[in-house]
């Protein structure tokens, strides 16, 4: 990834016992590396990259509570944001969202405490419906996600974005992509 994007490492230092305890799964090592050089942010204007401490838009934790908020205050217990999924909650199994797009594509992440260290990335396209799953690292989907056109329904490389990285900026009032 920072290879393609053309991206200077930041070396970010995460405090990720803290996070992994919150959650009570460790994340996927290639994620913490991505995170660690790039931070959260917008890769090709378009990819929305979830990390830590980036204020409201891309903090992958306060995304995360947020959707387990909703999925627990939902009076119809049948129904799910994520369904047929649900979002993780700490000792089960479900999605963590870690990216998006201004598509209102999602990825995520099916977590299941009972088998920490698998991660497959289930992803679902606006205009495509269901649930697409991938059993590849985080790095690698994103990596095709920006590079490979024939990544359907996903790739975006057909639309000549370019392979840019744009930070988070932090700033409250840059809300999407919650």
């Amino acid at each position: 990834m920072i290879e393609l994007t053309g991206w200077e490492p930041l070396g970010i230092s995460v405090d990720w016992a803290a996070i992994e305890a919150e959650l009570g799964v460790p994340l996927p090592a290639d994620y913490k590396e991505l995170y660690e050089a790039f931070g959260g942010g917008v890769f090709s204007d378009s990819v929305y990259f979830l990390g830590r401490d980036e204020g409201i838009s891309f903090d992958l934790l306060r995304q995360w509570r947020v959707s387990l908020s909703v999925d627990q205050d939902n009076t119809s217990k049948d129904l799910s944001a994520a369904d047929p999924y649900a979002t993780y909650v700490p000792g089960g199994k479900g999605l963590v969202e870690w990216g998006s797009t201004e598509w209102a594509d999602e990825y995520c992440w099916l977590i299941d405490a009972n088998q920490p260290g698998d991660y497959p990335i289930l992803a679902r396209s606006h205009d495509v419906g269901g649930w697409h799953r991938y059993d590849i690292s985080t790095s690698e989907f994103l990596y095709r996600i920006l590079a490979d056109a024939d990544f359907q329904p996903f790739g975006i490389a057909q639309y000549h974005l370019g392979t840019t990285f744009t930070p988070g900026s932090g700033d409250p009032m840059d809300v999407r992509p919650l």
